[in-house]
Formats: C-alpha cells, structure tokens, sequence
C-alpha cells in the first residue's frame, strides 16, 4: 500500500464509530476491523481519485465504506460456511454467536451507507448510493451462487467465471469508479477504471484458485489443496472435467465427492490430472488475459501517466508479477 494513503486510511478506520450499546453489537464490529487485511478497495477509491485530485481528504470516509462493506459479507460469508478463523483469529460467530453475526453484520452495512450519505456531495448522492447498491446486491448473488454451485454438477465455466465476477470483482471496480466519480472524473473514464478493477478482480481470483493447487505451503497463507481436499468447483475442476478422456472421468469421479482418509493422496491425483491436461498454463493464459484486458482500460483514462502508475504497480503486485 502506498504509505501516504496507509496513513490515511489507518487513521481513518480508528477514528470510525460504529457505536457503543449494547456491547455485544458493536464489540464483533470493532474485532472484525482490527483484525488487518488488505485494505484494498478503500486504497482503490483513493487511487482512483488520485488519477483526477490532488486533495484526497473529501474521498476518505466514502472509501472506507467500501472496507465496512467488504468485511460485512465477510462476516456473513464465515458464517455460512461455518469457518473457525479468519486470517488466523476466531470468527465472530465462533467468538460470539450466530446471532450476533448476524446483526452485527446488518449494522456494518448500515454503517457502510451511512459513510457514503454523509460525506458525498450531495449532487453525486443519487448516482453513488445506486451504483453501490447495484454493487451490494451483485456481491450477495455472487455469494448465493457460489452456494448453489456447492451441490449443482452442471456448473459451467462461464457460470463460474460470473460467479466470481460478482462475488469478487465487481466490488473493486466500484471501489476505483467512486473514487474517480468523486474527484470529477468524465463519466467514461469512471466506466474505465470499473472495468480495470473488475478485471484485475477476476485475475486476482483465478491466481487464487491457481496457488491453491500449484501455490508454495510456506507463502500461500492456507493450506494448498485445500479446495481439492472440500471439491470446490474452480475453473481449474471445471476445466479439468470437460477436457478429461473416459479414464481421467473415472479418475476424477472416485475421488470427487468422496470421504476420503488420505487427501494427499487425493490432491496428488487430481493435480495430477490438471498436469496431464495443462490446466495450469491454461489458466495462467486466462489470468494473463483479465489481466491485459485490465491494463488497456487503465491506458484508456485521460489521466496523465505518471498519476496512473501507482495503479498500474499495483496491479504487478497483486498479480506478482514484475511487467
């Protein structure tokens, strides 16, 4: 993160007030937000309007509800999924409860819209709460498809790929397109930097999937194989399934579904597979298609260069890549 803009967005997350009573309410919210991460999307808005103002004060708490936001369906997301940690702390619903998952959670997303009311120019107002709340509702259908896909074994590539769109994506280019709105952006080059930050989105969420089955154990942050071990459908599986011959299927059905005591045996085999087909230079082709995709959007806003390339950095760094 660029530390000028770390400064601004760590100062800011402290000084936000969520609330006080009942404790139980508000306690979960500040545990959530204390716990780090990223902070991507607000560093997005910021970037975004870097491209336009100098004076990015006015841009500051409208990114921030962007982060409230994102670690709203975080909290929801731990919930249905029934996940013990995250990012290596217990989940609100394991340190809580359920319920107070819940309406903690509903309060992040009040709040989140209470950042954007409050401190958007009022001329700006309709045109940035439709667009969020377009981007909300994308989020949650994204999530209930990726629930669906759990017991559905018609899923296809391209509903996958819609899937992450949604779930992932969509909310980063919204991120880059508020900010660009609000330091008085054209209207194209806001629609430029939504399609930057969708597509840099869905590359970001394909390396994911790539570095869960190729990923190095000690940097990946999780265990890798993990989604082979739980049989998520990725577009490396969904891949893998329609190009697989008669002995590759049959391979891939003993091991897909079952209850299994030795899953590294498992992702031994199912690796072995996406080795035998060449998934993986596959999807590093699609990455590197978003990926391009992305970069002749961001060439395509009228901003001069030198005030592009802390997105463009950024980008190299979230793709890991060096050019």
């Amino acid at each position: 993160m660029q530390p000028d803009l770390s400064s601004l967005l760590t100062t800011a997350l402290r000084q936000l007030d969520y609330g006080q009573q009942p404790a139980t309410l508000y306690d979960p919210i500040r545990y959530i937000m204390s716990l780090g991460g990223k902070r991507l999307r607000p560093l997005l808005t910021l970037l975004g309007g870097q491209l336009f103002t100098d004076d990015l004060a006015p841009l500051v708490k409208p990114a921030l509800a962007t982060e409230v936001f994102h670690n709203f369906t975080l909290l929801h997301d731990d919930l249905m999924d029934q996940a013990p940690l995250r990012r290596g702390q217990p989940t609100v619903h394991e340190k809580w409860n359920p319920n107070v998952a819940i309406l903690s959670g509903d309060v992040m997303l009040v709040r989140a819209y209470e950042l954007l009311f409050e401190n958007v120019p009022l001329p700006l107002l309709p045109q940035v709460l439709r667009r969020f709340s377009q981007t909300a509702a994308e989020v949650c259908e994204g999530q209930q498809w990726d629930m669906n896909f759990e017991t559905d074994t018609s899923i296809t590539i391209a509903q996958y790929l819609d899937m992450i769109r949604l779930k992932t994506a969509v909310l980063l280019g919204f991120a880059l397109e508020l900010g660009a709105v609000l330091a008085g952006a054209a209207a194209e080059d806001a629609e430029h930097l939504r399609q930057f930050g969708t597509d840099i989105g869905l590359a970001f969420q394909l390396r994911d999937d790539l570095l869960d089955v190729y990923g190095d154990a000690a940097t990946f942050g999780k265990r890798v194989g993990g989604d082979i071990i739980s049989d998520k459908k990725t577009f490396l599986l969904l891949t893998a399934q329609a190009q697989a011959n008669g002995a590759q299927q049959a391979t891939l059905a003993r091991y897909l579904g079952q209850p299994l005591a030795d899953t590294d045996a498992k992702v031994r085999t199912v690796r072995g597979i996406y080795d035998e087909l060449g998934i993986r230079p596959q999807t590093e082709a699609l990455i590197n298609d978003y990926f391009q995709a992305a970069l002749q959007h961001l060439e395509r806003v009228a901003a001069p260069a030198a005030r592009k390339q802390p997105l463009h950095h950024l980008a190299l760094q979230l793709m890991d890549r060096e050019s």
